[in-house]
Formats: C-alpha cells, sequence, structure tokens
C-alpha cells in the first residue's frame, strides 16, 4: 500500500505544478495580456478530455484485465508530451498538445485508481484513504521543488517533473507485487449485486458521488478564490503567504487522515469520518463568512482546509468499497472523476452571481450550505450501514 500511495502522489505530481505554476507562466509568455482568456480555453477543452479519457481508459483496463500496461503507457506518454510542450508557441497547438497530455495522464491515472480496488480489501480501506491524503501534499510539494529560484530553467522544470513522476509511479508497477484478490475482483452479475450489501446499492453509489459533487464545488472556489479573498481582508498578504499556508494544511491533514481511516478500519464505521469531514468543512467556511481580520481568516480556513483534505482523501478509497460491479470497477471510477471536473464548470457561474453582489461571505455560506447538504446525504449512508 506504501508504493501505491507513492504512485497515486506521482499521479498528482504529474499534473499540479503543471497546471498551477508552468502551464500558466508559458501561456503569460506566449499571450500576454490575453493569458486569462487563453488559460480559460485551455482548462475548459482539458477538463472535457480528462473527464471521457478517465472513463475510456478505466474501462479498457477493466476490459483487458491489466492495469500495469496502461499505467506505463500512460506514464511515457504523459512525460513525452509534457517535455514536448517547450516546443509549442502556438495558442491554438498549445490546447491541442494538452488535450492530448490529459489522455495519456488519464491513461495512467484511470487504471491506478482501480489497482487499490482490485489489491486493497475492504477492512484495509480506511488507512488507504489516510495514505492517498499524501497526494495533493505531493503535488503542492514538487510544485514548490521545481521552481526554487537558480535550480532549472523554464525547460528543465518540465524534465524535472517528468523524472519525479517517474520516480514516484515506478516502484509500484516494478516491485509492489501487487497481486488482484479473487473477493475483490470476482465479477457479479445483476441479480447478485440486487442482493449485496447496501453501501454496494446503486442508490448507495448515487449518494456518494452527489456527497462529493458537492464537496468539490466548494473545494475548487476555495482553491481559484484563497488569495484573493485574503486580499480583500489584509491586502498585505501575499500569493507566497497563501502557497504556505495552503501546502502546511495539506500536511497537518496527512496524519490526521491516517488515524481517522485507521480508526475507520478497526471499528468499521466507513462513512461516519466522511460524515465528520463534511460537517468540519461547514464549519470552517461559516468561520471565513464571519471573518473580519486575518487570524481568524486563516483559522477558518485551517478547519477548511484539514477537513476536505481528510474528506477527499477517505472518499476516495471508500469508493472502491461501494462499486458494486468489480468488472467494471474502472469505467464507474471513471465516472466518479466526474467529480473532480464538474466543479470547474459550475464555480464560476456561483461565484459570479454572489460576490460582485454580496461578497465573499455569502459565498462561504452558500458552500456551507452545500456541504451540510452532503453531510445529510452521508448520515442516510451511516444509518443504513
Amino acid at each position: 500500500m506504501l508504493l501505491y500511495a507513492l504512485a497515486v502522489a506521482g499521479g498528482a505530481a504529474a499534473y499540479v505544478p503543471f497546471l498551477t505554476i508552468l502551464l500558466p507562466l508559458k501561456v503569460t509568455d506566449m499571450s500576454g495580456m490575453q493569458d486569462v482568456q487563453l488559460l480559460a480555453y485551455i482548462a475548459f477543452a482539458g477538463a472535457i478530455f480528462a473527464s471521457l479519457a478517465n472513463v475510456a481508459f478505466g474501462w479498457l483496463s477493466d476490459l483487458t484485465k491489466s492495469r500495469r500496461g496502461w499505467i506505463v503507457a500512460g506514464l511515457a506518454g504523459s512525460s513525452a508530451l509534457l517535455i514536448l510542450s517547450r516546443e509549442v508557441n502556438e495558442p491554438v497547438a498549445l490546447i491541442v498538445l494538452i488535450c492530448a497530455w490529459q489522455c495519456m495522464l488519464n491513461m495512467m491515472l484511470a487504471p491506478l485508481a482501480a489497482w487499490g480496488g482490485d489489491c486493497v480489501p475492504d477492512a484495509q480501506k480506511g488507512i488507504l484513504g489516510g495514505l492517498l491524503s499524501f497526494s495533493p501534499a505531493m503535488g503542492a510539494m514538487t510544485g514548490a521543488f521545481v521552481t526554487i529560484p537558480g535550480l532549472a530553467g523554464p525547460d528543465a522544470r518540465l524534465e524535472l517533473v517528468a523524472l519525479i513522476v517517474a520516480a514516484l509511479v515506478l516502484p509500484v508497477v516494478m516491485f509492489g507485487r501487487a497481486r488482484p484478490m479473487p473477493e475483490l475482483t470476482r465479477p457479479v452479475q445483476e441479480a447478485q449485486a440486487a442482493v449485496r450489501p447496501f453501501l454496494q446499492t446503486r442508490s448507495a453509489v448515487a449518494r456518494m458521488w452527489i456527497a462529493r459533487l458537492l464537496i468539490q464545488i466548494a473545494e475548487a472556489a476555495l482553491f481559484a478564490y484563497l488569495l484573493f479573498w485574503f486580499r480583500s481582508i489584509d491586502g498585505a498578504f501575499k500569493d507566497n503567504d497563501t502557497a504556505i499556508l495552503f501546502g502546511a494544511v495539506l500536511l497537518a491533514g496527512v496524519p490526521l487522515a491516517l488515524w481517522l481511516g485507521r480508526w475507520s478500519d478497526l471499528h468499521q464505521r466507513p462513512i461516519l469520518p466522511l460524515l465528520f469531514g463534511a460537517m468540519g468543512i461547514a464549519l470552517g467556511l461559516l468561520i471565513m463568512a464571519a471573518a473580519q481580520d486575518l487570524s481568524l481568516a486563516i483559522a477558518g480556513y485551517v478547519v477548511f482546509g484539514l477537513a476536505s483534505s481528510v474528506f477527499l482523501a477517505l472518499h476516495s478509497s471508500q469508493t472502491l468499497r461501494v462499486l458494486p460491479k468489480p468488472q467494471n470497477r474502472g469505467r464507474d471510477l471513471g465516472m466518479f472523476n466526474l467529480t473532480n471536473t464538474t466543479p470547474s464548470l459550475i464555480m464560476p457561474w456561483l461565484t459570479l452571481a454572489l460576490v460582485p453582489v454580496f461578497g465573499f461571505g455569502a459565498l462561504f455560506i452558500a458552500l456551507a450550505v452545500l456541504a451540510v447538504a452532503a453531510g445529510l446525504i452521508l448520515l442516510s449512508l451511516v444509518e443504513r450501514k
């Protein structure tokens, strides 16, 4: 599981530094004042291709009953396209390359996600979720590392990212010795699925999907507008201050997620930590909505950030528990991946509708309502576990 968690962290290292730092810098060099518009086009097209590719390659890995080959091919293809991006200097060509890169990246990510469901028993899904909480922290740390002043130039940074990703992903492929467990991979037919435990019914799957979507909308809004909000409270708050706070909260969430994941395994309560996480997210957002000074604002974000990192990590692992048909695990996880991409299409309109008229406080209250709704949905699963 340690090597597997390291590989998933490598997946985050493959896209977080590129999408949040290296690509925006390249777009600014290419387009100047038109950088925001070009980035919007890239984000929209990339999200569509990422969503489709994740479902498609997850499904293909189901059909071929092989995960390793797809992971290695996706790693090679995404790394090659990442390095090739330094040669592209036209907006249309860059959009096409990013779409192709998203396809190759998800050729690696989709089978990798499903592989955990093939090899980690339900009794260890909680601790797996705790280990997965290291993934976003690794993405943030990789971005900070490759942008250390004087370490590498713009082109060399891309090569450095590719090397880091390979170093994180390849060990589980080469040395993991993971073997699918028959009880986790045995095909299940419709008649069998109808009599499986409640957490593996279509109703439970739908509730888990909706709950994650609601939380991801809040997460996407904070990710996009956190710096703007801090500066609205204290104009002296810098982008580097935001990066440090963001990374510190992600790292602090790792031991908390590990402890709660282990607790959920020992007490056989897989959904209860998710319920606590959703309520913690709502509490953090309400504190942020009420904040009038920087100290309270930071405190609210810390509560939000810890709760959301725990929720998303443990939700990812417990999703492997609720999917009713092992033979479609990769495809179904691709459908869950839509909860990661769809919020990017919803969040801007919600923000534009609330912030210009009512301020960030109204946005945070609306997001808190979504988090409470997610908690109520999960409460129904706790009662029926």
